[in-house]
């Protein structure tokens, strides 16, 4: 049995760390603003230049040599744009995922005290229940860390995925634009 000295420290942890989650969650929502904030005001100067540019056209062919430099400048930022906002979401998702699993470490590691002790205690003949017991949390144990490694492997597949679209995208826009520009 937990003390009430124990059961409000228990809490008090716990609140602290909902808000050292709702932090971290804020600081990613920080980032995010702030890079969208600058891909706006990048993208108004870039909209007033290239209308000027465009207004100064003399014929077809200038237009159509203005759009095709357009065209990779555009893809790269968009590019970009995406790893900034791919870096802020695994950022912000590490750091919630290294909070919730000490929390689970310290959960598991508590349950198995409960568990150990309840054993210790258990009257005798109880041996081959306390066995089972213990054999079905280290069961569960081991399915939390099998699920927490497929999880990361995912991860890492998406990340790669990721990074060899962004590549892929990149280079198609730079051959197209080169395509165009002949």
């Amino acid at each position: 049995m937990m003390t009430a000295e124990q059961m409000m420290a228990a809490h008090k942890a716990n609140v602290e760390t909902l808000f050292g989650l709702t932090s971290k969650a804020f600081e990613g929502v920080e980032q995010l603003l702030a890079l969208n904030l600058q891909v706006a005001k990048a993208g108004m100067s870039e909209v007033a230049e290239h209308t000027k540019a465009t207004m100064s056209v003399k014929d077809a062919q200038e237009l159509l040599s203005l759009q095709a430099g357009l065209l990779q400048p555009a893809a790269e930022k968009a590019a970009a744009y995406s790893r900034h906002l791919y870096e802020i979401a695994s950022g912000t998702n590490a750091e919630v995922a290294k909070i919730t699993e000490s929390k689970v470490a310290e959960a598991q590691k508590n349950f198995t005290a409960v568990i150990d002790s309840a054993i210790k205690n258990a009257p005798a003949g109880t041996e081959n229940a306390a066995a089972l017991v213990k054999s079905a949390v280290a069961a569960a144990n081991n399915a939390l860390e099998s699920v927490t490694k497929a999880a990361k492997q995912a991860q890492d597949v998406a990340e790669a995925n990721f990074q060899t679209l962004n590549t892929t995208a990149v280079k198609a826009t730079q051959a197209a634009t080169k395509a165009a520009r002949r």
